[in-house]
Formats: C-alpha cells, sequence, structure tokens
C-alpha cells in the first residue's frame, strides 16, 4: 500500500497544459501537493516515484492511454484512488473507465468546484481504504496473538497434569496420601482449563452477538443471591465475607438473565480471588430515574492507576497479580455484555484499599396499561 492518505498527494496526468495549470491551481489552493504530467509514462513514472493517494487521469492521451494508465496503476496499487477526466464523456467509456481500476469520472468541461467535490470524495475514500487496512492488519495480529497465547495457556496446565499422573504411575500402594495429593492437584488444573474454555466460549458468542439477546425483566436481587450463595464457602476458605446490602424487595432491570449473572459472578469471584484475609467483598445498590447502579465493592490489594485505562481489554492481567490465576477475560466479556444491554461498567480503586466496580443498567419499568374510555350513553328523556 501506497503512503498513509495524509500526505495528500496527487499526480494529475493529461496532455493539454492549460489543463494541468487549472487542475494544479485549484488543487493547490485547497491544499493538496499536486505534481502534474503530460503523458502516460510521466505519470507512471512520477506514481511510482510519489506514491500518491490520488490520481486525476485524462483518456485520450498520445502515447500510453488513459486505460492503460489506470489499468497499470490499479495494479501495482489498487488502493490508489484514480479519477478520470475527459472531454469525450459517454456511458462506454466511464463504464471502461471504472473496469480498468478508476473510482470517478468527471466530464470535461467543469467547474473548480466540482474538481473539489469529487478529489474530496475521492481522499475520503482513500482514506477510509487506510483505516480498514490497517484494521484488517490489527486483526490478523490479534488473531496471532490468541493463537499464541491458547497455546500456551493450554499447554501449561496439560504439561502439569501430565507431570502428576507420571509422578502418579510410578507410586507404590501404600503411597494413598501422597495419590490423593497428586490427583487434588491434576483435578485443579483441569478446572482451570475448563474456566478457560469456557470464557473463551462466552466472549465468542458476545462478540458473534448471539449471547445476549433477551430483554427481560431481571431481578438482580435473587441473580447475585444466588451467586452469593455458591461462593460462600470458597470465600470463607479464603477468609472473605461476602455481604449483600441490595433491598429485599429487589433490584429490576432490563437485561438477559443468564448474561447478567456472568457479569456479576465475574466481578464476585475478582473480589474474593482479589482481596485480603480478613476482607470483604460487599454488593450495593443505587438508584437513579432510569438507571439501577450496583456497585461491587472489595477490600482487597487495589489496583495502581496506570493499569485502570486497560483493565477491561482482552487477555489483560496485572503484573502485580499474575500469581492469582485467571484468563484475563473475565473484565473483557462483562464490560461487553453490559454494553450490549445499553448500560456501562466503570471502576474506582485505591492500592492497599479495595476497589469499587459500578454497574449501570437500564431500571425495568412496568408497561403502562393503555387507557379505556368509557362509553356514555343518552339518559332517556
Amino acid at each position: 500500500m501506497g503512503e498513509e492518505p495524509e500526505s495528500r498527494t496527487i499526480v494529475v496526468i493529461d496532455d493539454d497544459p492549460t489543463m494541468r495549470l487549472t487542475c494544479r491551481k485549484i488543487l493547490t489552493k485547497s491544499g493538496y501537493e499536486v505534481e502534474t504530467c503530460e503523458n502516460g509514462s510521466q505519470g507512471l513514472e512520477a506514481v511510482a516515484r510519489l506514491k500518491p493517494s490520488l490520481v486525476v487521469v485524462d483518456l485520450k492521451m498520445p502515447g500510453i492511454s488513459g486505460t492503460e494508465v489506470i489499468s497499470r496503476i490499479h495494479q501495482s496499487d489498487p488502493e490508489i484512488t484514480i479519477i478520470v477526466i475527459t472531454g469525450y464523456a459517454t456511458i462506454d467509456t466511464a463504464v471502461a473507465a471504472m473496469k480498468s481500476g478508476a473510482y470517478d469520472f468527471l466530464p470535461k468541461p467543469f467547474s473548480p468546484e466540482e474538481l473539489r467535490l469529487i478529489v474530496s470524495r475521492g481522499m475520503e475514500r482513500r482514506h477510509l481504504a487506510f483505516l480498514s487496512h490497517r484494521a484488517e492488519l490489527e486483526r490478523e495480529i490479534l488473531k496471532r496473538r490468541f493463537v499464541t497465547f491458547v497455546s500456551h495457556q493450554l499447554q501449561t496446565p496439560l504439561v502439569a497434569i501430565h507431570q502428576y499422573l507420571d509422578v502418579m504411575k510410578h507410586m507404590g500402594d501404600s503411597d494413598t496420601k501422597k495419590r490423593q495429593e497428586w490427583l487434588d492437584r491434576s483435578l485443579k488444573r483441569i478446572e482451570e482449563l475448563q474456566a478457560m474454555i469456557r470464557n473463551w466460549l462466552t466472549l465468542a458468542k458476545v462478540e458473534g452477538g448471539i449471547f445476549s439477546r433477551q430483554r427481560t425483566k431481571v431481578d438482580l436481587k435473587r441473580t447475585i443471591a444466588a451467586i452469593i450463595d455458591t461462593y460462600k464457602e470458597p470465600a470463607a476458605g479464603e477468609g472473605v465475607t461476602l455481604v449483600d446490602q441490595l433491598p429485599q424487595e429487589g433490584c429490576l432491570v432490563v437485561g438477559d438473565p443468564s448474561c447478567l449473572r456472568v457479569v456479576f459472578d465475574n466481578l464476585i469471584v475478582n473480589g474474593i480471588k482479589y482481596n485480603k484475609p480478613g476482607g470483604t467483598v460487599t454488593i450495593s445498590e443505587q438508584l437513579s430515574p432510569d438507571e439501577v447502579i450496583i456497585s461491587v465493592s472489595d477490600t482487597g490489594v487495589g489496583i495502581p492507576e496506570k493499569y485502570r485505562q486497560m483493565l477491561f481489554g482482552e487477555f489483560f492481567r496485572i503484573e502485580e497479580t499474575k500469581k492469582t490465576t485467571g484468563t484475563g477475560l473475565g473484565l473483557a466479556i462483562s464490560k461487553k455484555i453490559v454494553a450490549e444491554m445499553g448500560g456501562s461498567i466503570g471502576v474506582e480503586s485505591e492500592v492497599g484499599v479495595g476497589s469499587t466496580f459500578c454497574v449501570r443498567l437500564l431500571a425495568w419499568r412496568e408497561p403502562s396499561a393503555e387507557p379505556v374510555e368509557a362509553v356514555k350513553g343518552s339518559a332517556p328523556g
């Protein structure tokens, strides 16, 4: 691909000196860098040398025709925008130019404003093509990183499981206690693998738009109470207390029940994982006219400010806490789900004090019944 479109370089190829001068004056005044050429050979040399964003070319020229010039430029760099100008404008010539790779067609004579407009559209097209190409490259890089990451993440626990089983194979029958220890280690690693696969599948569903489709009334009080029941004992084992401060009458929001469970499951698990012995994870509610705001607060290690902008990125994990297992996908998944439901998620944190994640969701409003007008009859006279 040629230079970035911000270079604003244009090559004008036309055998008419008056037309070349006119195009140069109009386009230079519009802030473009313009080089003019009197025939196709010079034009092709200038394009190869300058790598312009846009080329203006006349179809009828001696020597190499405009159609041939267009075809050669398009073959060497299909992203260069080509605009055709000609005094012999017909449907057939326009179609031939487009087939050769031209972007647009301007018949002579034309006004300065017409030239500026068509060139502006061409430069915008070039800019969009550049952005699309860059996005494609970024996606390709992310795919490669993902494959590398997945390979590493899967390989590490699998190698460990293999080692544990190999050790067990050579144990004697009397090593029952040791055998149980290695079995427990293997099961722990298998659970890690299952969690990774679940997260990857969830992320793929969210990004594919097939995970968060329902928009129903969800009582977060019940959803979060069920999550707390699930993790109460594991949290106690870590010396962490889960505190439910949600109102007894419930917290009604618009959303998908299974997706919202994923969001708050991630937040509560993180609150336990990154907490301190004797700490708490507190779930509370604030109300606004149109939103329900659920806060999940912990008394844990906190998040350094330099990491907060990257916290919701895929595969991101804080360097200081990498001793804690995880895929680095939980918060990325949670943010995508909440955004799909028209909400938002943010974080406030202080190192050594703890973190609070706030999830804003649309409040549920019962549909109002249509008023029925009573039909009054006339009383008999």
